[in-house]
C-alpha cells in the first residue's frame, strides 16, 4: 500500500513541475502567489459529482470561492476533504477562475491525508494538502471549476 501511495505522490508531483514549467517567464514575473481554503464533498455512483466552497487571499483581500464538478470513471461512495495550500501565477483574483483537471486513484476508509496539484488554462497552478474523509474508491478523470462569488 505504500508503494502505491509513493508512486501515486510521485506521479502527481512530476505533473505539478510539468505544470509550472509550461508557465512562460513573462507570467512567473508578474505573477503573484495566494492562500487558498477549499471543502469539497465528493459522491458517486460510476459518475461523481462535487461541490463545494472555499477563500482565496491575496493582494491583502480575500475572495470567496465556488466550487463543482464531474468525474467519470470508477467512482464508488463518498467523501469530505479540507484542503489548504497556494495558487501560483495569479496576475488578479480573477485569474483562479476556471477549469482544473487531475487524472487520480485513492480509496477512503474513515479518512487520509491528500496532497493534490491541479492547473487551469489561465496558467494557475494549486497546491493543496488536506484531510479527507468518508468511504469512497476512486480511479477516474475529474473535473473541479472553481468561480469567484
Amino acid at each position: 500500500m505504500h508503494f502505491s501511495s509513493a508512486r501515486r505522490f510521485g506521479f502527481l508531483a512530476l505533473l505539478a513541475l510539468l505544470f509550472v514549467a509550461v508557465a512562460s517567464p513573462s507570467q512567473a514575473q508578474t505573477a503573484g502567489t495566494g492562500n487558498v481554503r477549499l471543502k469539497i464533498v465528493k459522491a458517486g455512483w460510476f459518475i461523481g459529482g462535487q461541490g463545494g466552497d472555499g477563500t482565496l487571499t491575496f493582494a491583502g483581500r480575500t475572495y470567496r470561492l465556488g466550487i463543482g464538478g464531474l468525474s467519470a470513471g470508477l467512482t464508488f461512495g463518498g467523501s469530505a476533504t479540507d484542503l489548504v495550500g497556494t495558487a501560483r501565477n495569479l496576475r488578479s483574483a480573477s485569474d483562479i477562475a476556471g477549469i482544473y483537471t487531475a487524472v487520480g486513484a485513492g480509496v477512503v476508509v474513515a479518512g487520509g491525508a491528500r496532497v493534490i496539484y491541479m492547473c487551469n488554462s489561465n496558467g494557475v497552478v494549486l497546491s493543496l494538502r488536506g484531510h479527507q474523509i468518508g468511504l469512497a474508491v476512486d480511479l477516474d478523470l475529474s473535473g473541479m471549476a472553481l468561480s469567484l462569488k
